[in-house]
């Protein structure tokens, strides 16, 4: 099989696989805990692929070390366009599950922003207002490196749902290196969770603000995502970021 046809047959795969899950289990965990679990959306071979992209610069339009801008340790590649064919069916086939939860969100939240159905017309939305730069990006951790807490913010327009992809199998290729996310709701202290993840699973969240219906009516939360601190090995993510960056 060529590589076109073997990259072709990826992304129907992957596009499968995200048609295949309860979507309304998904609404729900977003809707409760502002982030979700889908299941083994891309294969082990897959994953495979993706990790052994992050050496070939060609793919890539910026590398972040992240330790020089006080990021963490480790560091990421920001892909170029055309985005690989994997990761431009990924963003497709999961942006239209997730803008009608975008939406109803915004609604509660009495935020006058709509999305509409297919990630082209939204793309173009950012383009128009000068957000141009793909933000879809490949991260590399090592023994030692870590994600501080952060929130990817690139400009005006803003998807409010984002989605990361491991790569790399728990206890095998890394340990430590847990996902984690934080909610901070009004006078409250911020609330962690570790979200387990296996290879070719993903986990999709609130990038910046979710509702929360309370005891007064519906009010936001801010929530920041992260990873901790990998004890051994080598863990590589695919981000699907849905806005592009100015």
């Amino acid at each position: 099989m060529n590589m076109l046809a073997a990259s072709e047959v990826s992304v129907a795969n992957a596009v499968e696989r995200i048609e295949m899950l309860d979507w309304t289990r998904v609404s729900q965990d977003l809707d409760a805990q502002g982030n979700a679990v889908l299941e083994g959306i891309l294969s082990l071979e897959d994953c495979r692929v993706l990790a052994a992209l992050y050496p070939e610069d060609d793919y890539f339009r910026s590398r972040v070390v992240m330790g020089r801008h006080g990021f963490g340790r480790g560091e990421y590649k920001y892909f170029r366009y055309p985005l690989p064919d994997i990761v431009e069916g990924l963003r497709n086939a999961l942006y239209p599950r997730l803008a009608p939860i975008a939406n109803r969100w915004n609604l509660a939240m009495g935020v006058d922003v709509r999305y509409p159905e297919m990630h082209a017309d939204f793309i173009q939305r950012c383009h128009d207002a000068g957000q141009t730069r793909p933000t879809p990006l490949l991260l590399q951790y090592g023994e030692g490196d870590y994600n501080c807490l952060h929130q990817d913010l690139y400009g005006e327009h803003v998807f409010p749902i984002q989605v990361a992809i491991l790569l790399s199998e728990p206890g095998e290729d890394f340990s430590g290196g847990e996902f984690v996310l934080t909610e901070q709701r009004p006078r409250m202290q911020s609330r962690p969770e570790v979200v387990p993840l296996r290879q070719g699973d993903a986990v999709a969240f609130a990038v910046h603000h979710r509702p929360v219906q309370g005891a007064r009516g519906t009010y936001r939360v801010n929530l920041r995502h992260g990873v901790s601190r990998l004890r051994s090995g080598r863990r590589h993510t695919l981000g699907i970021i849905f806005h592009d960056a100015q």
